[in-house]
């Protein structure tokens, strides 16, 4: 059933320009879109909704998601407490992600969707690890978030991190994937990548013509490893292998680089992912955007779905050390839209839509939506959100799942998670 949005305030999510007026869309990623000015009785049989005083604005996408982590909220601390970035991956992370199972990625994926949906967020790139249950993983995630009405694109992280055995794995199974589904080929880092695995991802990424999503210089670690075991720095690494040059590539955090690498990353054409809050809990430093260009996304790293409180973090932390008005914050935001479209990716269609419910107590206009945005709103002001022209929520509730389900399976789950992470 397609959905007519009746005398919504609607924003142009590049122009910002509004526009009072009635929004009908059609459902499928064919981007469907009218906007009608009379309302005639052949659309009584439509999905129709009042958005009387509510602002109707393009939905919002994640460019780097860890929905694998979305169990992990409350989990018990390690025992041995970490000291530095790599001990926080060795006794947390790589913990969690040894313990999953098809099971909990699904209770992961399902949650991660709904909440996403819940904050507006009808498109997710995720970057996935699970080394003990690599097979199907993928699948699962792809059928979870489509269940909910999350489009997506997927990788899974391959790493040497866990042997040779289990790299291969990670790339047998993006080979399958990407076979029938659109995607990325994935890997952790540098440095849990040998040069070997590093070949043959790049292998995989020119025959399915795709790019990489990777970790980078997140830590100094990255960029010292690199040096003490190739005699280059990490962005000259990635480079002999292509990735920089690739427009699908998404390299993710970016921290650690000299102005040097950062040239280089401006010059080449792969993309680059903020992810602020999570540089804060890792104490990893504050991404600079001097001379990365112009290609920065937003991503929330696995620490929440939610792509408001993401550019606001962004904006408020990076006025520190990286101040850039509430507008640039809130074209990286939207740039991951360009990164889809212009790659091809299907799924981030016009017909994606989130109505907000935002009562302003001042004047909200084209030139202040920035302000706005950054200040003032949060996801509590999602009312509806429609994904490929059907509605996804409604008042606030999911209409293709039972949220109440998903949140007890979660937490079942959730419980299962953290018996198998004191095993290990």
């Amino acid at each position: 059933m397609s959905v007519l949005l009746k005398n919504a305030t609607f924003i142009d999510w590049q122009t910002l320009k509004f526009k009072q007026t009635n929004i009908l869309t059609g459902l499928g990623t064919s981007s469907y879109l009218e906007f009608p000015d009379d309302i005639p009785n052949e659309f009584e049989n439509h999905e129709v909704l009042d958005c009387s005083g509510l602002f109707v604005t393009k939905s919002f996408a994640n460019a780097h998601h860890h929905i694998y982590s979305a169990l992990s909220r409350g989990m018990p601390p390690p025992d041995i407490p970490p000291k530095n970035f790599y001990e926080k991956l060795k006794y947390v992370w790589w913990k969690l992600d040894k313990s999953l199972d098809s099971e909990i990625i699904e209770a992961s994926a399902l949650y991660a969707a709904m909440m996403s949906l819940k904050a507006g967020v009808t498109f997710i790139i995720d970057h996935h690890a699970s080394p003990y249950a690599i097979e199907n993983s993928l699948p699962v995630i792809a059928t979870a978030f489509e269940k909910v009405g999350v489009s997506h694109l997927l990788c899974y992280e391959v790493s040497d991190r866990d042997g040779k055995e289990r790299a291969a794995e990670g790339l047998k199974l993006t080979s399958e994937y990407l076979k029938h589904h659109q995607g990325l080929v994935g890997l952790h880092a540098s440095f849990t990548v040998s040069d070997q695995t590093m070949k043959e991802a790049a292998l995989l990424a020119e025959k399915f013509q795709s790019g990489v999503h990777i970790h980078v210089a997140e830590d100094q670690f990255d960029e010292e490893h690199c040096q003490s075991n190739y005699q280059m720095s990490v962005i000259d690494r990635l480079d002999g292998f292509g990735f920089l040059q690739m427009p699908k590539s998404i390299f993710v955090h970016c921290l650690h680089l000299d102005d040097r690498e950062t040239k280089r990353l401006s010059d080449g054409r792969a993309w680059i992912v903020e992810n602020m809050e999570s540089n804060l809990n890792n104490r990893v430093g504050i991404f600079q955007s001097k001379n990365t260009g112009n290609r920065i996304m937003l991503g929330t790293d696995g620490m929440h779905s939610n792509m408001i409180r993401s550019a606001q973090w962004a904006y408020f932390a990076g006025l520190q050390n990286d101040p850039q008005l509430p507008d640039t914050i809130y074209h990286r935001l939207r740039n991951v839209h360009h990164y889809l479209s212009y790659n091809r990716f299907s799924g981030d269609s016009e017909n994606n839509f989130v109505v907000l419910d935002y009562n302003t107590p001042t004047e909200i206009n084209s030139n202040n939506y920035c302000g706005h945005f950054i200040y003032g709103m949060d996801a509590t002001h999602v009312k509806h959100v429609i994904s490929g022209g059907k509605l996804v929520v409604k008042d606030r509730q999911l209409t293709l799942a039972n949220e109440n389900d998903i949140l007890l399976f979660s937490k079942e789950m959730g419980r299962k998670l953290w018996t198998k992470m004191k095993g290990i």
